[in-house]
């Protein structure tokens, strides 16, 4: 989005549709015995253009998907072929790969069969059917669907909420009072949003804290610099839902129905189930120059008690040079050549680690600094993920998995501790900046890492100018 939601500086990729390099790689696979044949029939080219001229219900009208050939020759056939599958794969896997945007996603990724699903519907005449079955089927993305469409329709009928040439002050009346207030609720700075035309204390505190996060000086004035962070055209919203489609095209469309998932937008775990959702809880993530990355990375088991071996870039950065009083205070050690942290509860894990398995020692754990869960953007950490009341999930987990009298005999060890899970309890760290109210009605939200820019600008939105959270209450705690 543009000026009125945050975002990191953005990086301008050039890159051509992945649908031909990669998306569909597993789908070109040559035709084998038994295999259905792919022929276009004059019908089925009209199928394939009518169903491309649809493509803004998908948020993909900013880009181009021409359809070459005719089915008059076999190179005219060919050609209908690639165009169908490039369009296919958009709505499979996503019109951008993000391995291209973003230096780690290992998040898993649908990989369906496009050409044999391709011949399956040319051969029952109905290719625009099976077009409108790639894309994710449930009421959510509908629901964004929808919305983009009305957007895209209104665009231009509701403004960006004007400055003025005095800074709006506490207690003052103003008719863009709603609107402003409308939008600290969907961003969780204010509780309520009323009707009311009035500055009032509970919007001025709201403010205050808006401010705070954005490195503006926190007087509770509403300037053009704190207006810009409010500030959401239609147009914004239309990229911003434009962007949540993609992502979601990125997933793959059966997850596994017990997984835990974490939106680093937002700040939240939601943790599943037997494809129920059981369980959410605020987490604290990375701030914006330590990044939480978006990966998928089961927990295996439950660390009671845990030590923290500090990595080498917080030891020489934050630490190395505080003295051995500080070690002391803080219970550390050295031992062989690394600082490591004794367990205890002013341990930075905490009192217990969800251990995970990927490359980039990136785990969920608990913390003693709770009150970072009471900030309005948690993105506060040096990369891993805090969750709220962790002792509390960790006995949820432990129950749920059967090994509840083992986590506790490891808790009341007091020493690190590990106690296995029999079944890997998937984890998907994804990145969603379009949540849903109440009523189920898409909100947009804050883009603390800038994240959406990368996307927008690859599905052919131009580029934007944003704000950057600026995030000051941290901690040397991973």
């Amino acid at each position: 989005m543009r000026r009125g939601v945050i975002a990191h500086s953005l990086l301008i990729l050039s890159f051509t549709l992945t649908g031909c390099d990669g998306l569909f790689s597993g789908s070109q696979q040559s035709t084998s015995a038994g295999e259905q044949s792919i022929v276009w029939s004059k019908s089925a080219a009209r199928q394939l253009r009518d169903a491309i001229g649809q493509r803004a219900a998908h948020g993909l009208d900013h880009m181009r998907f021409p359809v070459e050939g005719t089915p008059d020759s076999a190179e005219g056939q060919e050609a209908l072929t690639q165009s169908a599958l490039r369009y296919a794969a958009a709505l499979a896997q996503g019109a951008v790969d993000p391995n291209k945007l973003f230096s780690i996603y290992s998040v898993p990724r649908p990989h369906p069969d496009l050409r044999a699903g391709l011949a399956r519907a040319l051969a029952k005449g109905d290719i625009g059917k099976w077009f409108d079955s790639l894309a994710p089927q449930d009421d959510s993305y509908r629901k964004l669907s929808a919305a983009y469409l009305a957007l895209r329709a209104a665009e231009g009928s509701t403004p960006a909420i004007p400055p003025s040439g005095e800074p709006l002050k506490p207690g003052a009346s103003d008719k863009r009072m709603p609107a402003i207030k409308h939008q600290l609720r969907a961003s969780d700075y204010l509780v309520q949003a009323d009707g009311s035309e009035r500055y009032d204390a509970a919007t001025v505190r709201a403010v205050q804290r808006m401010q705070a996060d954005y490195g503006i000086d926190p007087d509770g004035v509403i300037g053009n610099d704190t207006l810009a962070i409010l500030n959401l055209t239609d147009a914004d919203k239309a990229r911003a839902i434009a962007v949540a489609m993609e992502r979601m095209r990125w997933l793959d469309r059966d997850p596994p129905a017990t997984r835990i998932d974490v939106n680093l937008a937002s700040a939240r775990l939601t943790y599943w189930r037997d494809g129920k959702s059981v369980d959410t809880r605020k987490v604290v993530v990375g701030k914006p120059e330590t990044e939480t990355p978006q990966l998928g990375s089961p927990i295996y088991r439950l660390v009671a008690n845990p030590t923290w071996t500090v990595p080498r870039s917080i030891q020489s950065k934050e630490i190395e040079r505080k003295g051995a009083g500080y070690l002391r205070r803080n219970n550390m050690v050295w031992k062989d050549g690394w600082i490591v942290q004794q367990p205890g509860p002013q341990n930075s894990l905490g009192l217990v680690k969800f251990d995970m398995k990927n490359d980039h020692q990136i785990y969920l754990h608990d913390t003693p600094a709770k009150q970072l869960f009471g900030e309005v953007q948690r993105q506060r950490s040096h990369g891993c993920v805090r969750v709220e009341d962790a002792l509390g999930f960790a006995e949820m987990l432990a129950r749920d998995e059967g090994v509840a009298d083992q986590w506790q005999r490891a808790r009341a060890t007091g020493k690190e501790s590990f106690v296995p899970l029999p079944h890997e309890i998937p984890v998907r760290l994804l990145y969603q900046t379009v949540l849903f109210d109440e009523e189920g009605e898409p909100v947009i939200r804050a883009d603390p890492y800038g994240w959406n820019d990368r996307v927008a600008t690859a599905l052919g939105y131009p580029e934007s100018q944003s704000h950057l959270l600026r995030p000051s209450n941290s901690d040397i705690g991973p």
